[in-house]
């Protein structure tokens, strides 16, 4: 017979935890080979010899069992700490994106890991190249990824380490392969935007109609929207370089609503004691009361507070761009939309789909703020390949323009591919 007892929670120790991802990479590379035992200093002595005794007023040299001193690997664990506090301080001096120090500080770490620990001063070309081969014919993983693995161990050598690695120019660069990007038809993108509703609605509708990329909308700020002239002024985006975007008129009045029921919420937040919101560089401090103003405040706040560690303020902070991948993944399969589209599908059909209306591809370069044209020419080989050959013969002319205020006119082309958005407001 089945025994009846009390439910009781089984909690694993600490030790038994799920694998994380630099878990499971590092497993895939095999074990890490540990460095070679350090011999002590001296003469080589005798089996069955005793080890001289210290000096007097000098402690013996022995280990946890009374044996030799500790091996390199604990002085290099020792250094571990020291070394990734330059590495921090290095990219934040030249003001590196957290994104890109979160990754160069790992792949820094899998490198040490992938020759025993070593001190990197004590490694130069050969261990570069051993370790980026590994990832291609081992770690299977794609160019860019090599690339950004090579990018961050020339900055170890050369910025924080400060020396040069001869033979550093002969290491065999990952080619990256050209891939066409994943455009939407019209079609796709309004069955899309049926299955979401309120922000979320919004911010997918305005990634689409204005080639915002996910994060340059989650970072939006109130006195980035002028709705006078129509226009989004992206702060810090493809490039760290701001540009201007035009705002469809169809999804005017709907941001509007938005921004006034952020603008109550705001309000309260100030009735608590809270309200501020976090400023970039060091404008808090030029600027003391603007972390209050509504001009600084996020267009799409998120739904809960946080506390600042150190001060234990608290802030509101925008949407996490994880809560819109999430619900634009649902969207895309109750839309039953068979392709594997994300939010930047929407930016890269925006691009095709202003093409395809005839806009000149400087103003889409413009638009999505490409420093080449060559980056941009991508979307015509997508017009190309859709069959659209009066894209080829009509490249000029149909584009933005600035009128006499100075002010970006948006094209009549742009208009007419935003048919596929529905004219309501975000609830």
């Amino acid at each position: 017979m089945r025994r009846r007892g009390r439910n009781v929670s089984f909690q694993p120790p600490p030790e038994h935890r799920p694998p994380n991802a630099e878990d499971i990479l590092l497993a895939r590379l095999g074990p890490t080979p540990l460095p070679p035992p350090q011999l002590p200093a001296g003469p080589v002595r005798a089996a069955g010899a005793t080890a001289p005794s210290a000096a007097p007023g000098q402690p013996a040299a022995t280990g946890e069992a009374g044996g030799p001193s500790a091996p390199e690997s604990d002085v290099v664990s020792e250094r571990r700490p020291r070394l990734f506090a330059v590495v921090h301080e290095t990219l934040r001096a030249r003001h590196y994106s957290p994104r890109t120090e979160k990754a160069y500080v790992w792949w820094i770490k899998r490198f040490l890991a992938f020759h025993g620990m070593r001190p990197p001063r004590d490694m130069g070309t050969a261990e570069i190249t051993s370790f980026l081969s590994s990832l291609a014919t081992r770690g299977h993983v794609s160019a860019s990824t090599q690339n950004q693995a090579f990018s961050a161990l020339l900055f170890l050598f050369r910025e924080v380490l400060g020396r040069e690695v001869a033979g550093l120019e002969q290491v065999v660069r990952a080619k990256r392969p050209p891939r066409i990007p994943l455009v939407l038809t019209p079609d796709e993108v309004a069955a899309i935007l049926d299955q979401l509703k309120g922000t979320l609605w919004l911010m997918a509708s305005l990634m689409y109609g204005s080639g915002l990329r996910l994060l340059e909308c989650c970072c939006l700020r109130v006195k980035d929207v002028d709705f006078a002239r129509r226009e989004i002024t992206v702060r810090e985006g493809k490039g760290r370089k701001d540009r201007v975007i035009p705002l469809p008129a169809r999804l005017s009045l709907a941001l509007q609503s938005h921004l006034e029921r952020a603008g109550r919420q705001h309000r309260a937040d100030l009735d608590s004691g809270w309200g501020s919101v976090a400023l970039p560089d060091a404008l808090a401090r030029k600027y003391p009361s603007a972390t209050r103003e509504w001009a600084w405040q996020w267009v799409f706040p998120g739904s809960r507070l946080y506390t600042v560690p150190g001060t234990g303020e608290r802030r509101r902070h925008h949407v996490h761009e994880s809560v819109v991948q999430r619900a634009f993944k649902v969207a895309v399969r109750l839309a039953r939309v068979a392709k594997p589209a994300s939010c930047h599908s929407m930016c890269h059909s925006f691009a095709t789909h202003l093409l395809e209306a005839g806009c000149d591809i400087r103003t889409i370069q413009e638009l999505l703020g490409h420093s080449d044209v060559a980056t941009t020419m991508i979307y015509v080989v997508v017009a190309v390949m859709w069959r659209r050959a009066s894209v080829g013969a009509d490249l000029g002319g149909h584009g933005a323009s600035t009128s006499h205020n100075g002010s970006l006119q948006i094209p009549k082309k742009h208009e007419q591919i935003l048919v596929v958005l529905p004219d309501r407001q975000a609830s």
